[in-house]
């Protein structure tokens, strides 16, 4: 549900946390990655508070009376703006206050953004000498699309044995997920390479950066904090990410879209095929496969891919986290000139 009674609900909830900002300066800057956390803050009478908004679909219950709220998109900040679809009836609404909305640009890591011109060089570097195409496969939750991800490794397996591709799989802090995995794979499961630690995986990341990467790697870990921060450090030494529409798909690296989980995840697909660093969606298992085929064969769409990001990184389509800490801290911010 996403109507204003959701929005009610979730803030009376998140008034349970609100004594845990009442020891702070009300006017302390707080950034809130989560609309819990940003409504627990409104409630402990924080009043210079950002919601870094996560999705692209407007939903009622991200919006917070209180709150400056940073938005990733234009079409998202359209419909916050008009609130749309926010009533049970779809009754057209009062706007949400222009002072209450910021268009900000993508919430990515600084590390990303800094060095996106050199990690696409990289890819086109490896591309043209013939490297094994490096895929990133994210399985989060409680391992929803397993048909999916399962036809993802039995497909791509040759590849590997081809030397035409590498496959990294990071389950995150799913270990049944690494489980039922080994299950799939069989006697083969012997020769996948784990990576059960933040510093195995941190040391591998770091030696293919420049160096070669082969075989098929699968990552997992013992809490929340690594098993995602893994799968933003890996970006940067990866060709493409395989994975859902979802908080992912504003990030700047080449990405080939699974099929939605949610209704919402629509339109952070259209977002990135649009602006040039991702697929359409694809909405079943032989459409994902011939993605990663023509991916991995072809460089046409690699080079589009990067040269679009290269360019959306110029005109500030990445900036979004600075943007936000900027609104937080009464300040502006403006990219540097190279």
């Amino acid at each position: 549900m996403s109507d204003l009674a959701a929005n009610a609900r979730d803030y009376r909830m998140s008034e349970l946390f609100g004594n845990l900002h009442r020891g702070l300066r009300p006017e302390t800057p707080l950034l809130g990655s989560h609309m819990w956390n940003s409504m627990g803050a409104v409630a402990g009478g924080m009043t210079n508070v950002v919601d870094m908004m996560f999705d692209n679909w407007p939903m009622a219950f991200q919006l917070i009376e209180g709150a400056t709220h940073a938005v990733q998109s234009p079409s998202g900040y359209y419909g916050f703006r008009t609130m749309r679809g926010f009533d049970e009836k779809n009754s057209i609404l009062k706007p949400v206050p222009s002072e209450a909305l910021s268009y900000v640009g993508h919430h990515v890591d600084h590390e990303l953004v800094e060095n996106i011109e050199v990690d696409c060089a990289r890819r086109i570097e490896r591309m043209e000498n013939g490297e094994p195409r490096r895929f990133l496969l994210t399985m989060g939750g409680a391992g929803a699309q397993r048909d999916l991800f399962h036809a993802i490794v039995e497909h791509v397996r040759p590849m590997v044995d081809a030397g035409e591709a590498t496959l990294f799989v990071n389950l995150g802090d799913h270990a049944e997920n690494w489980e039922w995995l080994q299950d799939e794979m069989g006697s083969d499961a012997k020769n996948v390479h784990t990576h059960f630690t933040w510093e195995d995986t941190k040391a591998v990341a770091d030696e293919i950066r420049t160096g070669s990467a082969e075989g098929i790697h699968v990552f997992l870990f013992d809490n929340t904090f690594h098993a995602v921060y893994s799968t933003n450090y890996l970006m940067r030494v990866v060709d493409v990410l395989i994975t859902k529409p979802s908080e992912l798909a504003f990030y700047p690296i080449p990405k080939i879209f699974n099929e939605r989980v949610g209704g919402h995840e629509a339109w952070g697909a259209i977002r990135s095929a649009e602006l040039g660093d991702g697929t359409v969606e694809m909405r079943s298992i032989p459409e994902t496969l011939n993605a990663i085929d023509l991916i991995a064969g072809e460089h046409d769409l690699m080079r589009l891919y990067c040269d679009s990001i290269v360019r959306n990184k110029q005109i500030g389509i990445y900036d979004g986290a600075y943007h936000s800490v900027a609104l937080a801290t009464g300040t502006t911010w403006e990219r540097p000139v190279s």
